[in-house]
C-alpha cells in the first residue's frame, strides 16, 4: 500500500493522491488546527489557567 498517488500514476491503493483538492483541504485542516491551538492557549491565559 502506497501513501502518496502521482496524477498521473495508475494504481488503486494509495491513501492520498497529489492533486489541487487534496493539497487544499491538508493546508485547511493544519490552519484550522494552528488556529484552533492558538484558541486554547489564548483561553488558558484568559482564565489564568496557566
Amino acid at each position: 500500500m502506497s501513501l502518496i498517488k502521482e496524477e498521473n500514476e495508475e494504481r488503486e491503493n494509495y491513501i492520498l493522491q497529489k492533486d489541487k483538492t487534496t493539497k487544499g483541504v491538508s493546508a485547511f485542516v493544519i490552519i484550522t488546527l494552528v488556529v484552533l491551538v492558538i484558541a486554547v492557549i489564548a483561553s488558558g491565559l484568559f482564565f489564568k489557567w496557566f
